[in-house]
């Protein structure tokens, strides 16, 4: 990993001071145990550690080389950090297997890492020519350039539009199919030369880089990100303890939505209408810490211009919805 540099070098955590300020009331607790569901360079993790002594972190990663590079960034913590190779959407089994009954803290960090940014090869930049890769998992499934090659112009036009909000998909998928009819699609450099051709000059003076819907799309598709993150979100409210306290950070209204929906169901009460009292079963189990979504301040957006999208959501757990009594889940460590 040396030839790519050290994680610390190349990732500045998003929100970072201000997540470990609104998780700290659930990792302050002697023996806090905390999901990091989506680990990276181990930017934020590191931070956990070093803020909560006490804390044992746990960091998933589908991305092999970022668990690698974590790996090395955590090393000075010892067994405090645990990495796991999973997609998200499996936390219900990593904690399980943890052998703890729920969870003090959890952070997502979704979207596309610096890792995956920063590295020609792996073709999530439209800056540079590359393989139309796009798996955050190189070792399974569908690359971008199976999408592009073998998506209908139906399919095509419902990703862009619906992930990417591009606004001229049908445009764009009709280009791709008659294009690829000619030669298919192989590289990042030959898609953006045909996105700068197809959306009208306006346009891109108005909203920047042509690519960039486009290229958001074909990832989230490529790596199921929001059909794992509706389950993703609904498993680590399952895992979370009384006390424990969620964080989210998005970087696009669509996760923002599914994170804001899942919260606003749990912090809502789900009594019948016209019963005169609540009933306990049916009384929220979420209590909102972040009032809406926070936005990361002027000075990080000038310092980290990736944070400029992020939007942090934060809900407390406060009560047990679990058909097993209270004291089945009180916490304990992980054995260690």
């Amino acid at each position: 990993m040396s030839d790519r540099g050290q994680a610390q070098e190349r990732h500045v955590p998003v929100m970072r001071d201000r997540i470990l300020e609104l998780l700290t009331p659930a990792l302050e607790r002697p023996g806090a145990v905390h999901v990091d569901g989506t680990l990276g360079m181990g930017g934020h993790a590191e931070g956990v550690l070093e803020r909560f002594p006490e804390c044992v972190v746990v960091g998933i990663d589908r991305d092999r080389e970022a668990l690698a590079l974590a790996g090395e960034r955590l090393a000075r913590f010892g067994d405090r950090f645990r990495p796991v190779h999973a997609v998200y959407d499996d936390i219900k089994d990593v904690v399980a297997d943890l052998d703890v009954p729920a969870v003090d803290g959890i952070l997502f960090d979704l979207g596309v890492s610096s890792l995956q940014l920063d590295e020609a090869d792996r073709g999530f930049a439209y800056r540079v020519d590359a393989p139309l890769d796009m798996r955050m998992d190189q070792s399974t499934g569908m690359t971008a350039a199976d999408v592009l090659n073998t998506y209908s112009v139906e399919d095509l036009t419902r990703i862009l539009r619906d992930y990417g909000e591009e606004r001229y998909a049908r445009k764009i998928a009709r280009a791709v199919v008659q294009d690829r009819a000619v030669e298919p699609y192989t590289s990042s450099g030959r898609l953006v030369d045909m996105l700068r051709r197809v959306i009208p000059a306006a346009s891109q003076r108005q909203s920047g880089h042509p690519a960039k819907r486009t290229f958001q799309a074909l990832r989230i598709e490529v790596n199921d990100e929001l059909e794992v993150w509706r389950r993703a979100i609904d498993e680590a409210i399952d895992v979370l303890a009384v006390g424990g306290r969620i964080a989210v950070l998005s970087y696009h209204s669509l996760e923002d939505r599914a994170t804001k929906r899942a919260f606003a169901a749990g912090a809502t009460s789900s009594t019948p209408a016209g019963l005169p009292v609540e009933l306990a079963e049916h009384a929220a189990y979420l209590s909102l810490v972040t009032r809406g979504a926070e936005a990361p301040g002027d000075d990080e957006v000038t310092t980290n211009p990736r944070a400029a999208s992020a939007r942090l959501r934060v809900a407390e757990r406060v009560r047990d919805t679990s058909t097993h009594t209270s004291a089945s889940r009180t916490r304990k460590g992980p054995t260690r």
